[in-house]
């Protein structure tokens, strides 16, 4: 075989005899290793959310159907509006739920004569780690009866604590991952539409690796954090808790 059977040549028309079957096979190596390798890290990827919705302990399968959930609660202020649901065997703190609309808004859960009452909430239940979170574009019907009692604050001191910002939507299990840097714009475009912020931290705070981010005064942290969303950072405040939920109440960065 010559030399021009063997070597690519710029000017000629069609490759050389000797490189075709080579060219074919790469190709075909490549239209179908790529989709394989695309299903194969898929599979292989972290995927600590899980599927779906869940409104029982324990969360859905892969197979199961998002499930409705009807909860009656105290509607608490926040910095964000949270449903307190009362004490009970596997919570004996009471039960604080994150509230958040269907798409990405915080919901209908700002009517202020709601606040502070006894009201009935139907949605989807997000859950992941120590995070819940109630879905729902129906507002709260406000019930008669005595509400309970708001959750008991306790200050668990000053910390310093390393993690991200994140929307707690996403990150309770709305989007998987629904953390990292990759999600910084969806996460950000939740928290633009009043979605509260959790902070996700590295390492368990007082058990906790999701806590309600607010700023020092206990208000909603943005526009004061918007630029840190996304990214690995540490923050130094105050933590509170509420019920089985944490509040930290971060100085400005």
């Amino acid at each position: 075989m010559s030399a021009r059977e063997l070597f690519f040549i710029g000017w000629e028309a069609r490759p050389a005899p000797g490189l075709r079957r080579f060219l074919l096979v790469a190709a075909v190596a490549v239209l179908l290793g790529l989709p394989l390798a695309g299903l194969v890290l898929g599979a292989l990827a972290v995927d600590p959310a899980g599927a779906g919705f869940a409104s029982v302990p324990g969360g859905p399968s892969l197979a199961d159907l998002p499930q409705a959930a009807s909860l009656r609660g105290l509607l608490l202020d926040g910095p964000v509006p949270l449903l307190h649901l009362p004490a009970d065997a596997a919570h004996p703190r009471g039960r604080t739920l994150l509230l958040a609309g269907e798409g990405k808004t915080g919901g209908p859960f700002d009517a202020a004569a709601a606040r502070g009452r006894l009201v009935q909430a139907e949605g989807f239940i997000l859950r992941r780690g120590d995070i819940e979170m109630l879905v729902s574009d129906t507002p709260p019907a406000l019930l008669e009866g005595t509400a309970p009692p708001p959750p008991v604050v306790e200050p668990l001191g000053r910390w310093r604590i390393t993690g991200e910002i994140c929307d707690g939507k996403c990150a309770a299990g709305g989007m998987r991952p629904g953390i990292g840097l990759g999600h910084r714009a969806c996460a950000t475009l939740c928290l633009d539409g009043d979605i509260p912020a959790v902070f996700v931290a590295t390492h368990p705070v007082a058990g906790h690796a999701f806590l309600l981010l607010a700023d020092a005064h206990g208000q909603s942290p943005l526009p004061a954090f918007r630029n840190e969303i996304g990214r690995r950072i540490t923050l130094e405040g105050v933590v509170e808790r509420r019920g089985d939920l944490l509040l930290f109440r971060a100085d400005a960065p």
